[in-house]
């Protein structure tokens, strides 16, 4: 019942980001209920946290916690992240990325690894009328050998990633085909405590020429912090760097979440807002809430 009714009210949440705004007065309008949205998804989310945590508690094991937010688990995966940028850089305009992000893993001879795909469902201001656009973005994928490092509780991986240039709009999209590599980590070993990050570069090989290149690098720290009953903290905001032209975005996170089981399934909810504490450039975001529903099958 908690699934469905945080399912409608991000749908919800969805429609209003995408929708298109004509004048000053409706994105008044538009923002108040975009931001009411959040905070209902917000209140929700605090309200599973008590609500929820007696009955969870019986099933739910410790590794299951730890293994939620482990983007190297061997579990099947498909992920709905959502981030509301409230206010970008150098602008006072607003924007919305929808991601959804499915996971495999599998094997190559005796080597074991994981594959990811990423596509986001992009909505951002286009100058020089800074009117928003809503469309499929650019697909990401890439496969991540799992390195076995003798230790049942830390997992380690490195691949090769690509992204293919599949945005429905030109402004949605880089308009290149880009390659480069990731290198992820996840140590499980606490049941309370699990950390780890992902190391993320990549630079364009080909796509049109009158777009700017792409070289870019991403460091996305992973903090989790078990509560009891499936809650946690957490915090997990990426870190970006262009070296293309020089500009950059650290910003900082602290959430909230919870980990729900079935039998077959493992959902993991989560609300984590996030602001900048350093940037440079225009078109980052200045703050912005990143929603989440992960699951697991086992």
């Amino acid at each position: 019942m908690c699934i469905v009714l945080a399912s409608k009210m991000v749908d919800s949440y969805l429609v209003l980001s995408a929708a298109p705004r004509r004048d000053l007065s409706e994105d008044v309008t538009m923002f108040k209920l975009r931001r009411n949205c959040l905070l209902d998804v917000i209140l929700f989310l605090l309200c599973c946290t008590n609500t929820i945590s007696l009955a969870q508690e019986s099933s739910a094991t410790g590794d299951a916690m730890a293994q939620a937010n482990n983007p190297l688990a061997n579990f099947t995966a498909l992920n709905f992240h959502d981030y509301y940028i409230g206010e970008l850089t150098d602008t006072d305009e607003d924007a919305n990325q929808v991601w959804a992000r499915f996971a495999k893993p599998f094997t190559l001879g005796k080597t074991n690894w994981i594959m990811r795909a990423s596509l986001p469902l992009n909505t951002y201001p286009v100058p020089p009328e800074f009117n928003h656009e809503t469309g499929i973005g650019d697909l990401n994928m890439f496969a991540a050998y799992l390195i076995d490092t003798g230790n049942p509780t830390l997992a380690f991986g490195v691949g090769p990633q690509i992204t293919v240039p599949t945005a429905s709009k030109d402004a949605l999209g880089s308009e290149k085909w880009s390659a480069g590599l990731v290198n992820t980590l996840f140590s499980f070993a606490s049941p309370v405590f699990q950390y780890g990050y992902l190391l993320s570069w990549q630079a364009s090989f080909a796509g049109e020429d009158d777009r700017d290149d792409v070289n870019i690098g991403g460091f996305q720290p992973f903090l989790f912090y078990q509560l009891g009953g499936g809650t946690y903290l957490r915090s997990s905001a990426v870190m970006t760097y262009n070296f293309e032209n020089d500009t950059y975005s650290v910003p900082i996170g602290l959430g909230i979440g919870k980990v729900l089981q079935s039998e077959k399934v493992v959902f993991n909810v989560f609300v984590e807002p996030q602001v900048s504490i350093a940037d440079k450039g225009a078109g980052w975001p200045d703050w912005q809430i990143f929603i989440g529903l992960n699951s697991q099958f086992k």
